[in-house]
C-alpha cells in the first residue's frame, strides 16, 4: 500500500508546533515569578535605603541629646564656679568645662558627618525610587505582553489540535499507532527525511536498496539506527 507521507509529515509538523506551544505555556509561571522577583528586588533597594536613613536619623537624635546633656553639665559647672572658695576648685571646674566642651565639639562634628550622610542617603532614595518605578512599569508591561502571548498561543494550540483531529482519520490506524509509539520514544520526532543517502536525524547512511524503497513510498521503513520513520525528500 502506498504511504501518504504528506499527511504523516503534516502530523509531525502539527505535533512539533503544539509541543513548542506547550513548552512556552509551561514556562510562563517561572517567567512571571522571575519578573515578580525583579520587582521585589528593586522595591527592597528603596526599603533598605530608607531603613539606613532611619538609622542615621536616630543616631543624630542620640548625638544631639548627648550634646544637650553635656551643655547642661557645663551650665551646672559654671554655676558651681560661682560658689567655689579656692583657686584649686575653680581650676578643677574649669578643666571639667574644657573637657566637656571638647567632647561637645567632637559630637557636633559627628552630627555634621551624619547630616552629610543623610543628604547622600536622601539622594540615593530618590534615585532608587525613580529606578524602581521605571523597573516596575517595564516589568509590568512585560507581564502584560506575556499574558497577551499566552492568550494567542492558547488560541493557536486549540486551532492546531483541531487540525490534528481532522488529520488523524486520514492516516491508517496501524500507521498512527506506530507514529505515536515512535513519537513518544524519540522525544517528539517520529519522522526523519532522507535527502541524499543519510537519515537527517542520526546521520547514518541509508543502503541503496532502502533508498529505492523510500522513493517508491510503498511501505513504512524505519531507520536501522534511530528507529524513526524514514521518508524520501528530494532536494529543492
Amino acid at each position: 500500500m502506498e504511504i501518504n507521507f504528506e499527511n504523516l509529515t503534516r502530523l509531525q509538523d502539527l505535533d512539533e508546533l503544539i509541543q513548542d506551544i506547550l513548552q512556552f505555556l509551561d514556562s510562563i509561571p517561572s517567567q512571571l515569578g522571575f519578573i515578580d522577583e525583579q520587582i521585589a528586588e528593586s522595591t527592597q533597594i528603596v526599603a533598605d535605603a530608607k531603613k539606613e536613613l532611619s538609622v542615621n536619623q536616630k543616631k543624630r537624635r542620640n548625638l544631639e541629646s548627648e550634646v544637650s546633656a553635656k551643655k547642661a553639665l557645663i551650665d551646672k559647672y559654671r554655676k558651681q564656679q560661682i560658689n567655689v572658695k579656692t583657686n584649686k576648685e575653680y581650676t578643677s571646674l574649669l578643666k571639667e568645662i574644657e573637657d566637656v566642651d571638647s567632647e561637645i565639639g567632637e559630637l557636633e562634628e559627628e552630627i555634621i558627618s551624619e547630616m552629610l550622610s543623610a543628604d547622600d542617603l536622601e539622594t540615593a532614595i530618590k534615585t532608587a525610587e525613580k529606578k524602581a518605578e521605571e523597573t516596575k512599569n517595564n516589568l509590568l508591561k512585560e507581564k502584560e505582553e506575556i499574558g497577551e502571548k499566552k492568550d494567542h498561543q492558547e488560541s493557536e494550540k486549540e486551532m492546531l489540535r483541531g487540525e490534528r483531529e481532522k488529520l488523524i482519520p486520514t492516516i491508517p490506524s496501524d500507521q498512527m499507532a506506530l507514529y505515536s509509539n515512535i513519537f513518544h520514544k524519540c522525544h517528539g520526532t517520529a519522522l526523519s527525511p532522507v535527502t541524499d543517502d543519510f537519515c537527517s536525524m542520526c546521520q547514518i547512511r541509508i543502503r541503496p536498496q532502502v533508498l529505492n524503497e523510500l522513493i517508491a513510498q510503498k511501505e513504512i521503513i524505519l531507520c536501522e539506527n534511530c528507529g524513526r520513520i524514514l521518508y524520501w525528500q528530494p532536494k529543492e
